[in-house]
């Protein structure tokens, strides 16, 4: 007698309750940006809460969600009678919008005028959270740290260093750029990522995202499933940007993989596209069915 087939390490990975890989906060504001981006109209609480719920988060975490997205400027509110709806912001999804471009155009082919935007800075122990979020933000925009607080990136401008800087109110920092020079004992610039573990992490991103390719192309992807792994898999491929010098491929080691990572990448997630926004109307129309056939889902061309 033939069981059924074991489920694949790699999707239990993708439909893990969202507390075990990122917060109901991040999940939310992602499907808002992936389905109702440009689309007029709110969306009451009851369907987001739902919509959380294909993600393992409980209605009183979802709410708190909420709250919490509210409090931060993330989202507006607008109340009818007892219902509450809500929309991304337009602070949300102007940033939104710039990270979706940053990230789907990542790993194209681009020239490199060889200098390097570098961040030297120094912030009291007693701010810590402050230079916590610095070092995040200056991650996101493609840093790393040659030293503790010596920052490097080849594709980050000065301009964007200091408006981070300004931003966080970092006032005992220097910004400036600068080619690379020096002995045979210096530490190139490229030493301030870890190569090795990023090729694994590409590796192993680009043959889950391969794998599923090959089970949609048989059928065997569902719409709940499609919703759950295609923001899953977003999640994921965000961090490359981050943690990828960015620099051309001639510039990285022979067989840099990140031009197969980012292909797969878009086959996925354009792929799951169609199925993904079924599951999404399905959940919606329980609880608003213009707000239902509003939801649109966005393919890499769109976002870029």
């Amino acid at each position: 007698m033939t069981g059924t087939p074991a489920t694949p390490r790699w999707l239990d990975d993708q439909m893990a309750p969202v507390h075990e890989r990122s917060s109901p906060q991040h999940v939310l504001v992602t499907l808002l940006g992936d389905y109702w981006m440009d689309q007029e109209g709110d969306l009451p609480s009851a369907a987001l809460v739902a919509l959380l719920g294909e993600f393992g988060v409980s209605s009183a975490s979802a709410r708190a969600a909420l709250n919490r997205l509210l409090r931060r400027g993330q989202v507006d509110v607008r109340k009818t009678g007892r219902k509450t709806y809500y929309r991304l912001s337009d602070d949300s999804a102007t940033r939104i919008r710039e990270g979706g471009r940053r990230i789907i155009r990542f790993g194209q082919h681009s020239e490199w005028d060889r200098r390097w935007c570098v961040v030297v800075f120094s912030v009291p122990e007693d701010k810590r959270d402050s230079r916590h979020l610095l070092r995040s933000r200056l991650r996101w925009f493609g840093f790393a740290p040659l030293y503790d607080a010596v920052w490097v990136s080849p594709s980050a401008d000065a301009d964007t260093a200091n408006q981070v800087l300004a931003d966080l109110a970092v006032t005992s920092a220097t910004v400036f750029t600068a080619t690379t020079v020096g002995g045979a004992d210096s530490r190139h610039p490229l030493a301030a990522w870890d190569l090795l573990d990023l090729r694994r992490t590409y590796d192993e991103f680009t043959d889950r995202a391969e794998q599923i390719c090959h089970r949609l192309r048989d059928g065997r992807v569902h719409p709940a499933e499609a919703l759950v792994i295609r923001t899953r898999l977003m999640d994921d491929y965000r961090r490359f940007p981050a943690d990828d010098p960015g620099l051309p491929d001639d510039e990285m080691p022979d067989g840099w993989p990140r031009a197969r990572a980012r292909a797969a990448f878009i086959a996925a997630y354009d792929a799951l596209g169609p199925l993904a926004e079924v599951r999404v109307r399905q959940i919606v129309s329980l609880f608003d069915a213009e707000a239902a056939d509003r939801a649109r889902y966005l393919d890499a061309n769109t976002m870029a």
